[in-house]
């Protein structure tokens, strides 16, 4: 769970901004997009396999340009 303490001296905005920088770090933002709507197990499988087949042929490009 992402928090940051103040003291007295602190200012506000690096607060605020060491605060979102936790929060993207945990991934709670994109957790809470993906659980906005229900998604059925079918849709959900045809997602990871269009994206491992996205990262497969970037990952080819990549290999034929080096």
């Amino acid at each position: 769970m992402p928090g940051v303490y103040l003291e007295n001296s602190d200012n506000f905005d690096i607060a605020l901004r060491r605060f979102k920088k936790q929060v993207e770090k945990s991934g709670i933002l994109s957790e809470l997009k993906k659980r906005q709507h229900y998604e059925k197990p079918s849709v959900q499988r045809k997602k990871k396999k269009a994206a491992a087949k996205k990262r497969l042929l970037k990952k080819m490009r990549k290999i034929k340009m080096l």
